[in-house]
């Protein structure tokens, strides 16, 4: 199931950010800290060339901790790259972003000038909150789901910093299809955008072979059944979400999984690890290549 969702106001949020990129000092890019990857907008990584960047991990209270520092240990090694691990429940710790947003500055731009910068971040990944923390009242609207935030705002966070807000913005083409499912997982696309059960089928099988504890606690498992779709099962029985004729309401029990899995009532899990990035960025590339080689192919047919 190939997952697109790209509502008309991310087109114009990516135009306004290439528009804005060469007039900022800095780039705060928040993401979700149990996907570090599948969150980052690969269009922001090409715009932004050699300018500093603070990656925020924000949500960190719901994610894995060893990955979260494993994540954080493979991300700080990209050049003009730091992280902070990050959670609302933190706002101490939030408020010292702007102190490091100057110390990854030049030197020669360590003086007391307006420090511009921008702050992107996928839908729902708590960008707004972080937000508002900083800036100490309500400036951004929060919901508890994506495309809250639709235009452009300027916020004064304190140290001569200001934040250039955008709206949370996906990219037009999820080439890896991992990636789709665990960004509609943990809620960066809306549920009206995509089926209930082919998400949860994919949480499942992935919590299936990492994190079976988690399934057996939660939902009084006494074994993990063999296949994705026999996990929703297992659920369904578990939570009454039965039919007539004592049918298992998949629907149902995949909205259940997933709302847990989003809560964090199923434990701090990390659907994503860096070793496992490098095998599918891998996967994604012979893909391309075999797609880039039919297209020549195509081409040279027409010309003969």
């Amino acid at each position: 199931m190939q997952i697109q969702w790209y509502p008309g106001h991310m087109h114009k949020a990516g135009k306004e950010i290439k528009e804005i990129l060469p007039k900022t000092d800095i780039v705060i890019e928040v993401l979700d800290a149990r996907i570090p990857f599948s969150s980052a907008n690969p269009l922001l990584a090409s715009l932004r060339g050699d300018k500093p960047c603070l990656k925020v991990l924000n949500k960190s209270d719901l994610a894995d901790p060893e990955l979260t520092v494993a994540w954080q240990a493979y991300l700080d090694r990209e050049h003009g790259v730091k992280t902070l691990a990050l959670t609302s429940r933190e706002p101490e710790k939030m408020r010292k972003i702007a102190e490091l947003c100057r110390q990854m500055l030049p030197a020669q731009m360590q003086n007391d000038r307006i420090v511009h910068a921008l702050i992107v971040g996928i839908p729902n990944v708590g960008k707004s909150t972080l937000i508002n923390i900083l800036a100490g009242r309500t400036v951004a609207k929060t919901g508890n789901e994506p495309a809250v935030t639709k235009t452009q705002q300027r916020i004064a966070i304190g140290n001569n910093v200001v934040l250039l807000d955008t709206p949370g913005m996906l990219w037009p083409n999820i080439e890896n299809k991992n990636s789709g499912y665990r960004l509609a997982a943990t809620g960066a696309i809306k549920d009206t955008a995509l089926h209930h059960e082919h998400i949860a089928a994919f949480v499942a099988g992935y919590l299936g072979q990492h994190y079976p504890a988690c399934l057996q606690d939660r939902f009084q498992l006494q074994e993990i059944p063999d296949s994705a779709d026999a996990v929703l099962e297992a659920i369904g029985k578990k939570r009454g979400c039965l039919r007539s004729g004592g049918r298992v309401e998949l629907d149902k029990a995949a909205k259940i999984l997933l709302n847990e899995l989003r809560s964090g009532t199923l434990g701090r899990i990390s659907l994503e690890t860096p070793a496992m990035m490098e095998q599918e960025l891998a996967e994604v590339a012979v893909i391309r290549e075999q797609k880039a080689e039919k297209k020549r192919l195509r081409k040279q047919h027409r010309t003969e």
